[in-house]
């Protein structure tokens, strides 16, 4: 499948597009390759555009007194749209490809366009922003009240995925634990036996 099939794809998932909007879609070169550890956006940085992973895993994190703390991690169908570009103020954290990315690239001039050819896109964006915003809201919520554990399971379930394309030392981070920690804690749970 080339790149920009998989835009026009996921965006079939949200309404139907007739030839004349594809076209559109694919005219605007929304499409954009990052090579594994690359950084698509650093501290500091102000970021000018907002991200849709096609392909490829993208982890969030802010370097802290030398120590990276992840904060999030962006698989296919992830869209990413940083604090930076909605505030417009430096970055405060990192974005780290943790695999080759294949990266759709939108802006404010280039969506304004976009959903003026395509207008069905802006109902599509509204519910994906909701959904971010739920998944946001969740996230926070978890961390305030679930124990360690908890999250580690509830991440297993939730993004099973994430264990074969993650090192463990970032989703330990993401968890708020240690390796050593996330390591006894994944042995505890794989010897506890199966509730009926």
């Amino acid at each position: 499948m080339k790149e920009n099939d998989l835009i026009i794809e996921f965006i079939k998932q949200y309404t139907t597009l007739n030839e004349k909007e594809i076209s559109a879609i694919s005219a605007q070169n929304l499409i954009r390759q990052f090579k594994k550890n690359s950084l698509i956006l650093s501290e500091g940085q102000y970021a000018n555009e907002c991200y849709f992973v096609l392909k490829g895993c993208v982890r969030s994190y802010f370097l802290i007194d030398g120590i990276e703390k992840t904060t999030d991690f962006f698989l296919e169908n992830d869209s990413i749209t940083p604090s930076s570009y909605v505030d417009k103020k430096p970055s405060t954290y990192y974005l780290s490809c943790l695999e080759d990315c294949v990266i759709a690239i939108g802006d404010e001039k280039r969506n304004k366009e976009l959903i003026k050819r395509v207008p069905s896109l802006e109902a599509m964006i509204v519910k994906m922003s909701a959904a971010l915003l739920n998944t946001g809201k969740t996230s926070l919520d978890d961390f305030k009240v679930l124990s360690p554990e908890m999250r580690y399971i509830k991440l297993m379930e939730a993004r099973p995925e994430l264990f074969q394309r993650a090192p463990l030392q970032y989703i330990a981070s993401y968890l708020g634990i240690t390796p050593v920690s996330l390591s006894r804690m994944r042995k505890r749970i794989a010897t506890k036996p199966l509730s009926k």
